[in-house]
Protein backbone atom coordinates (compact mmCIF):
# COMPACT_ATOMS: atom_id res chain seq x y z
CA UNK A 1 0.00 0.00 0.00
CA UNK A 2 1.51 3.61 -0.91
CA UNK A 3 0.72 6.65 0.46
CA UNK A 4 2.47 9.67 -1.44
CA UNK A 5 3.18 12.85 0.62
CA UNK A 6 2.20 16.09 -0.27
CA UNK A 7 3.62 17.28 -3.72
CA UNK A 8 6.54 20.02 -3.11
CA UNK A 9 5.30 23.44 -3.04
CA UNK A 10 4.12 26.64 -0.88
CA UNK A 11 2.51 24.17 1.55
CA UNK A 12 5.30 21.42 1.67
CA UNK A 13 6.46 21.16 4.94
CA UNK A 14 2.91 20.80 6.58
CA UNK A 15 1.93 18.54 3.20
CA UNK A 16 4.75 15.93 4.09
CA UNK A 17 4.38 15.91 8.24
CA UNK A 18 0.04 15.54 7.36
CA UNK A 19 1.16 12.39 5.12
CA UNK A 20 3.83 11.07 7.39
CA UNK A 21 1.36 10.98 10.42
CA UNK A 22 -1.66 9.00 7.73
CA UNK A 23 1.44 6.86 7.59
CA UNK A 24 1.48 5.80 10.91
CA UNK A 25 -1.93 5.85 11.71
CA UNK A 26 -1.95 3.24 8.90
CA UNK A 27 1.17 1.46 10.39
CA UNK A 28 -0.29 1.36 13.82
CA UNK A 29 -3.48 -0.27 12.54
CA UNK A 30 -1.45 -3.24 10.95
CA UNK A 31 -3.49 -2.47 7.42
CA UNK A 32 0.79 -2.50 6.60
CA UNK A 33 3.42 -5.50 7.41
CA UNK A 34 6.31 -5.64 8.12
CA UNK A 35 8.98 -7.39 5.58
CA UNK A 36 8.83 -10.80 5.89
CA UNK A 37 11.61 -12.62 8.21
CA UNK A 38 12.00 -15.73 6.54
CA UNK A 39 14.44 -14.54 4.46
CA UNK A 40 16.81 -14.89 7.26
CA UNK A 41 16.97 -18.66 6.79
CA UNK A 42 16.66 -18.37 3.50
CA UNK A 43 20.06 -17.83 1.77
CA UNK A 44 18.81 -16.71 -1.49
CA UNK A 45 16.55 -14.43 -0.06
CA UNK A 46 17.15 -10.27 1.16
CA UNK A 47 15.74 -7.15 2.44
CA UNK A 48 17.28 -3.92 1.92
CA UNK A 49 15.56 -0.18 2.38
CA UNK A 50 15.95 1.76 -1.16
CA UNK A 51 15.99 5.50 -2.02
CA UNK A 52 16.17 7.49 -5.07
CA UNK A 53 15.01 11.08 -6.50
CA UNK A 54 14.09 11.34 -9.96
CA UNK A 55 12.37 13.36 -12.53
CA UNK A 56 8.80 11.51 -11.32
CA UNK A 57 7.73 9.49 -8.87
CA UNK A 58 7.70 6.84 -10.88
CA UNK A 59 11.20 6.94 -12.41
CA UNK A 60 12.72 7.20 -8.74
CA UNK A 61 10.53 3.66 -8.28
CA UNK A 62 12.12 2.20 -10.85
CA UNK A 63 15.47 3.42 -9.85
CA UNK A 64 15.01 2.27 -6.57
CA UNK A 65 14.04 -0.61 -7.46
CA UNK A 66 17.36 -1.62 -9.98
CA UNK A 67 19.23 -0.50 -7.40
CA UNK A 68 17.71 -2.56 -4.53
CA UNK A 69 18.18 -5.97 -6.43
CA UNK A 70 21.44 -5.20 -7.31
CA UNK A 71 22.81 -4.33 -3.71
CA UNK A 72 20.38 -7.68 -2.67
CA UNK A 73 21.81 -9.86 -4.94
CA UNK A 74 25.94 -8.60 -3.73
CA UNK A 75 24.18 -9.27 -0.48
CA UNK A 76 23.36 -13.00 -1.00
CA UNK A 77 26.76 -13.28 -2.80
CA UNK A 78 28.64 -12.15 0.57
CA UNK A 79 26.86 -13.83 2.67
CA UNK A 80 27.73 -17.19 0.48
CA UNK A 81 31.16 -16.18 0.36
CA UNK A 82 31.51 -16.08 -2.92
CA UNK A 83 32.55 -13.55 -6.15
CA UNK A 84 29.93 -11.95 -8.10
CA UNK A 85 30.38 -10.95 -11.74
CA UNK A 86 29.35 -8.45 -13.68
CA UNK A 87 25.76 -8.24 -14.78
CA UNK A 88 23.87 -5.84 -16.34
CA UNK A 89 20.21 -4.54 -14.74
CA UNK A 90 18.53 -7.05 -17.16
CA UNK A 91 20.38 -10.62 -16.34
CA UNK A 92 19.83 -9.48 -12.57
CA UNK A 93 16.25 -8.78 -13.12
CA UNK A 94 15.89 -12.48 -14.89
CA UNK A 95 17.43 -13.96 -11.34
CA UNK A 96 14.88 -12.45 -8.85
CA UNK A 97 11.92 -14.67 -8.61
CA UNK A 98 9.67 -12.22 -6.34
CA UNK A 99 9.68 -9.42 -4.45
CA UNK A 100 7.85 -7.98 -1.69
CA UNK A 101 7.88 -4.10 -0.61
CA UNK A 102 7.20 -2.15 2.25
CA UNK A 103 6.77 1.08 4.04
CA UNK A 104 6.94 2.81 1.00
CA UNK A 105 7.08 6.61 1.12
CA UNK A 106 7.15 8.96 -1.63
CA UNK A 107 6.96 12.53 -3.31
CA UNK A 108 6.38 13.96 -6.63
CA UNK A 109 10.54 13.19 -7.31
CA UNK A 110 11.47 10.99 -4.59
CA UNK A 111 10.67 7.40 -3.55
CA UNK A 112 11.91 5.25 -0.45
CA UNK A 113 10.81 2.00 0.66
CA UNK A 114 12.29 -1.85 2.12
CA UNK A 115 12.62 -4.33 -0.82
CA UNK A 116 12.76 -7.99 0.15
CA UNK A 117 13.45 -9.92 -3.15
CA UNK A 118 13.77 -13.48 -3.78
CA UNK A 119 16.28 -15.25 -6.37
CA UNK A 120 15.76 -17.92 -7.84
CA UNK A 121 18.18 -20.80 -6.38
CA UNK A 122 19.10 -22.63 -9.39
CA UNK A 123 20.28 -19.28 -11.10
CA UNK A 124 22.56 -18.68 -8.10
CA UNK A 125 23.91 -21.38 -7.59
CA UNK A 126 24.76 -21.31 -11.30
CA UNK A 127 26.54 -17.66 -11.33
CA UNK A 128 28.20 -18.43 -7.63
CA UNK A 129 29.17 -21.88 -8.21
CA UNK A 130 31.12 -21.64 -11.21
CA UNK A 131 34.37 -23.58 -10.04
CA UNK A 132 36.13 -21.01 -12.80
CA UNK A 133 35.71 -18.29 -9.89
CA UNK A 134 37.05 -20.01 -7.34
CA UNK A 135 33.48 -20.19 -5.73
CA UNK A 136 31.83 -23.19 -4.65
CA UNK A 137 30.61 -26.28 -7.19
CA UNK A 138 27.37 -25.79 -8.14
CA UNK A 139 24.55 -27.03 -5.82
CA UNK A 140 26.28 -26.01 -3.60
CA UNK A 141 25.75 -21.98 -2.14
CA UNK A 142 28.51 -22.17 0.72
CA UNK A 143 28.56 -21.31 4.13
CA UNK A 144 26.12 -18.73 5.14
CA UNK A 145 27.26 -16.08 7.16
CA UNK A 146 25.30 -13.81 9.64
CA UNK A 147 26.13 -10.59 9.22
CA UNK A 148 24.25 -7.80 7.50
CA UNK A 149 25.45 -6.19 4.37
CA UNK A 150 24.67 -2.42 2.12
CA UNK A 151 22.84 -0.78 5.42
CA UNK A 152 23.01 2.80 4.34
CA UNK A 153 24.74 5.82 6.29
CA UNK A 154 21.92 8.18 7.37
CA UNK A 155 23.13 12.02 6.91
CA UNK A 156 21.10 14.29 9.06
CA UNK A 157 21.55 17.92 6.98
CA UNK A 158 22.21 20.58 9.23
CA UNK A 159 21.61 23.90 7.99
CA UNK A 160 22.78 27.12 10.51
CA UNK A 161 22.28 30.35 8.57
CA UNK A 162 22.12 34.04 10.54
CA UNK A 163 21.82 31.97 13.57
CA UNK A 164 19.32 29.86 13.04
CA UNK A 165 19.54 25.95 12.16
CA UNK A 166 16.87 24.16 10.20
CA UNK A 167 16.73 20.48 9.65
CA UNK A 168 13.05 19.65 8.22
CA UNK A 169 11.97 22.87 8.14
CA UNK A 170 11.43 24.79 4.96
CA UNK A 171 13.41 26.04 3.10
CA UNK A 172 16.70 24.03 3.89
CA UNK A 173 18.78 24.45 0.90
CA UNK A 174 22.08 22.50 2.23
CA UNK A 175 19.29 19.33 2.60
CA UNK A 176 17.87 20.01 -0.57
CA UNK A 177 22.03 19.89 -1.94
CA UNK A 178 22.29 16.29 -0.19
CA UNK A 179 18.83 15.12 -1.71
CA UNK A 180 20.47 15.85 -5.74
CA UNK A 181 23.21 13.94 -4.97
CA UNK A 182 23.40 10.73 -6.58
CA UNK A 183 22.66 7.56 -4.64
CA UNK A 184 25.80 5.50 -3.46
CA UNK A 185 25.54 1.65 -3.51
CA UNK A 186 26.88 -0.65 -0.77
CA UNK A 187 28.01 -0.32 2.76
CA UNK A 188 29.02 3.57 2.15
CA UNK A 189 25.73 4.15 0.50
CA UNK A 190 24.11 7.92 1.57
CA UNK A 191 20.96 8.45 2.08
CA UNK A 192 18.93 11.11 3.44
CA UNK A 193 15.36 10.94 5.52
CA UNK A 194 12.79 11.98 3.64
CA UNK A 195 11.36 14.61 7.06
CA UNK A 196 8.21 12.59 7.42
CA UNK A 197 6.55 12.56 10.73
CA UNK A 198 8.19 9.78 12.13
CA UNK A 199 11.65 11.56 11.45
CA UNK A 200 10.32 14.55 12.83
CA UNK A 201 9.48 13.16 16.06
CA UNK A 202 12.94 11.27 16.23
CA UNK A 203 14.98 14.16 15.70
CA UNK A 204 15.18 18.27 15.45
CA UNK A 205 18.25 20.47 15.32
CA UNK A 206 18.64 20.86 18.83
CA UNK A 207 18.77 16.92 19.21
CA UNK A 208 21.74 16.57 16.56
CA UNK A 209 24.35 15.88 19.11
CA UNK A 210 21.72 13.77 21.08
CA UNK A 211 23.31 10.05 20.30
CA UNK A 212 20.24 8.38 21.43
CA UNK A 213 18.17 10.30 19.11
CA UNK A 214 20.56 9.48 16.26
CA UNK A 215 20.63 6.47 16.96
CA UNK A 216 17.11 5.91 17.02
CA UNK A 217 16.44 7.64 13.49
CA UNK A 218 19.56 6.00 12.12
CA UNK A 219 17.66 2.54 13.01
CA UNK A 220 14.23 3.89 11.54
CA UNK A 221 16.08 4.51 8.22
CA UNK A 222 17.82 0.80 7.99
CA UNK A 223 21.09 1.74 9.02
CA UNK A 224 23.71 1.49 12.54
CA UNK A 225 24.89 4.78 12.03
CA UNK A 226 24.82 8.47 11.44
CA UNK A 227 26.19 11.13 10.29
CA UNK A 228 25.47 14.79 10.97
CA UNK A 229 26.74 17.35 8.51
CA UNK A 230 26.21 20.72 9.81
CA UNK A 231 26.53 23.53 7.12
CA UNK A 232 27.54 27.39 8.87
CA UNK A 233 27.03 29.78 6.20
CA UNK A 234 29.62 32.97 6.06
CA UNK A 235 28.48 35.52 5.03
CA UNK A 236 24.70 36.82 3.37
CA UNK A 237 22.89 34.21 1.99
CA UNK A 238 22.77 36.39 -1.83
CA UNK A 239 26.58 37.14 -1.74
CA UNK A 240 28.14 33.72 0.54
CA UNK A 241 31.95 33.91 1.01
CA UNK A 242 32.07 30.92 2.50
CA UNK A 243 30.77 27.39 3.84
CA UNK A 244 32.02 25.85 6.98
CA UNK A 245 30.89 22.11 7.59
CA UNK A 246 31.27 19.89 10.23
CA UNK A 247 30.81 15.74 10.18
CA UNK A 248 29.99 13.98 12.81
CA UNK A 249 29.88 10.15 12.70
CA UNK A 250 28.01 8.11 15.23
CA UNK A 251 27.73 4.56 15.49
CA UNK A 252 24.87 3.52 17.70
CA UNK A 253 24.57 6.27 20.22
CA UNK A 254 28.26 6.84 20.39
CA UNK A 255 30.21 9.79 18.85
CA UNK A 256 33.43 7.78 17.08
CA UNK A 257 34.94 10.29 14.24
CA UNK A 258 34.72 14.21 13.56
CA UNK A 259 35.64 15.92 10.52
CA UNK A 260 36.26 19.89 9.38
CA UNK A 261 35.34 21.01 5.99
CA UNK A 262 36.05 24.68 5.14
CA UNK A 263 35.34 25.93 1.48
CA UNK A 264 35.86 29.29 0.16
CA UNK A 265 32.94 30.70 -2.03
CA UNK A 266 34.12 31.27 -6.02
CA UNK A 267 33.38 34.72 -7.33
CA UNK A 268 29.60 35.14 -8.01
CA UNK A 269 28.83 31.53 -6.68
CA UNK A 270 25.47 31.16 -5.51
CA UNK A 271 24.53 29.58 -2.16
CA UNK A 272 22.79 26.78 -3.93
CA UNK A 273 25.95 25.99 -5.82
CA UNK A 274 28.31 26.67 -3.37
CA UNK A 275 26.23 24.20 -0.93
CA UNK A 276 26.09 21.34 -3.70
CA UNK A 277 29.56 21.48 -4.16
CA UNK A 278 30.42 21.26 -0.44
CA UNK A 279 28.05 17.85 -0.66
CA UNK A 280 30.17 16.44 -3.29
CA UNK A 281 33.20 17.49 -1.84
CA UNK A 282 32.00 15.37 1.33
CA UNK A 283 30.76 12.26 -0.51
CA UNK A 284 34.71 12.51 -1.90
CA UNK A 285 36.12 12.77 1.30
CA UNK A 286 34.10 9.29 2.76
CA UNK A 287 35.06 7.67 -0.25
CA UNK A 288 38.40 8.38 -0.27
CA UNK A 289 39.04 6.77 3.40
CA UNK A 290 37.38 9.53 5.74
CA UNK A 291 36.43 6.44 8.17
CA UNK A 292 39.78 5.00 7.89
CA UNK A 293 41.74 8.25 9.10
CA UNK A 294 40.35 8.47 12.74
CA UNK A 295 42.26 5.17 13.75
CA UNK A 296 45.49 6.10 11.96
CA UNK A 297 45.30 9.47 14.02
CA UNK A 298 44.35 7.94 17.54
CA UNK A 299 48.51 7.51 18.39
CA UNK A 300 48.88 11.71 17.80
CA UNK A 301 48.61 13.40 20.82
CA UNK A 302 48.85 17.42 21.11
CA UNK A 303 48.03 20.91 22.99
CA UNK A 304 46.70 24.44 23.01
CA UNK A 305 46.43 27.05 25.11
CA UNK A 306 42.38 28.32 25.34
CA UNK A 307 40.64 31.15 27.08
CA UNK A 308 37.56 29.69 29.03
CA UNK A 309 35.13 32.54 30.04
CA UNK A 310 33.69 32.00 33.79
CA UNK A 311 31.53 33.47 35.90
CA UNK A 312 32.66 32.81 39.29
CA UNK A 313 35.09 30.10 41.14
CA UNK A 314 32.60 27.70 41.40
CA UNK A 315 31.88 27.67 37.41
CA UNK A 316 35.44 27.22 36.60
CA UNK A 317 35.82 23.99 39.11
CA UNK A 318 33.22 22.76 37.20
CA UNK A 319 34.10 23.36 33.76
CA UNK A 320 37.51 21.59 34.74
CA UNK A 321 35.95 18.29 35.74
CA UNK A 322 33.78 18.24 32.55
CA UNK A 323 36.54 19.01 30.84
CA UNK A 324 38.74 16.56 32.64
CA UNK A 325 36.21 13.86 32.08
CA UNK A 326 36.60 13.45 28.27
CA UNK A 327 38.36 10.62 26.91
CA UNK A 328 39.80 12.81 24.34
CA UNK A 329 41.41 15.21 26.98
CA UNK A 330 44.62 14.29 28.67
CA UNK A 331 45.44 17.09 30.74
CA UNK A 332 43.56 20.02 31.53
CA UNK A 333 46.40 22.60 33.00
CA UNK A 334 45.08 26.13 34.89
CA UNK A 335 47.90 28.79 33.87
CA UNK A 336 46.13 31.65 34.48
CA UNK A 337 43.09 32.89 36.83
CA UNK A 338 41.11 36.11 36.69
CA UNK A 339 37.12 36.55 37.88
CA UNK A 340 36.44 36.78 34.40
CA UNK A 341 38.06 33.78 32.58
CA UNK A 342 40.63 30.87 33.17
CA UNK A 343 43.62 30.46 30.57
CA UNK A 344 44.16 27.17 30.42
CA UNK A 345 46.49 24.34 28.67
CA UNK A 346 44.70 21.17 27.01
CA UNK A 347 46.63 18.56 26.17
CA UNK A 348 44.54 15.99 23.86
CA UNK A 349 44.76 12.82 22.10
CA UNK A 350 44.36 12.48 18.22
CA UNK A 351 43.34 15.72 15.65
CA UNK A 352 41.95 18.78 16.25
CA UNK A 353 39.02 17.86 14.67
CA UNK A 354 38.79 14.76 17.08
CA UNK A 355 38.97 17.42 20.18
CA UNK A 356 35.97 19.76 18.93
CA UNK A 357 33.76 16.99 18.76
CA UNK A 358 34.07 15.82 22.54
CA UNK A 359 34.75 18.90 23.82
CA UNK A 360 30.80 19.39 21.61
CA UNK A 361 29.16 16.92 23.56
CA UNK A 362 29.69 19.24 26.69
CA UNK A 363 28.68 21.92 24.63
CA UNK A 364 31.82 23.49 24.33
CA UNK A 365 32.93 25.01 20.97
CA UNK A 366 36.44 25.39 20.11
CA UNK A 367 36.91 28.62 18.51
CA UNK A 368 40.53 29.62 17.11
CA UNK A 369 40.92 33.52 18.66
CA UNK A 370 44.22 35.48 18.01
CA UNK A 371 46.57 34.50 19.45
CA UNK A 372 44.79 32.36 21.70
CA UNK A 373 41.84 30.07 21.49
CA UNK A 374 38.56 30.07 22.89
CA UNK A 375 36.19 28.00 24.95
CA UNK A 376 32.73 29.07 24.13
CA UNK A 377 29.45 28.47 25.41
CA UNK A 378 26.66 28.58 22.65
CA UNK A 379 23.58 30.21 23.90
CA UNK A 380 20.41 30.20 22.76
CA UNK A 381 21.59 30.81 18.82
CA UNK A 382 24.42 27.92 19.36
CA UNK A 383 25.11 25.34 16.84
CA UNK A 384 23.21 21.92 17.02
Amino acid sequence: MTLPLMPAGAGRQGGWRLAGLALLVVLALGVLSAPGRAQDADPFSTTVAVDATAGTAAQAREMARTDGQRRALAAVAERARAKLPKLDDKAITDLVASFEVANERMSTVRYAGDYTFHFRPEEIRRILGNPAMGNPAAGNPGPVVSEESGKPLVLIPVYQSAGQARLWEDPNPWRQAWEQQPAGTGAGRLLVPLGDAGDIAALDADKARDGAALAAIARRNGGDEALVALAVMRGPTDRPTGLDVTVRRYRGDRLVDSHAEPLTANPGERESDLLRRAAAAIVSDIASGWKNEAAARNDQEGSLTAILPITDLDDWVNARERLTKLPVIRKVALMALSRQEATIEIGYGGSIDQLKAGLAEISFDLVRGDPLWRLARPGSARRP
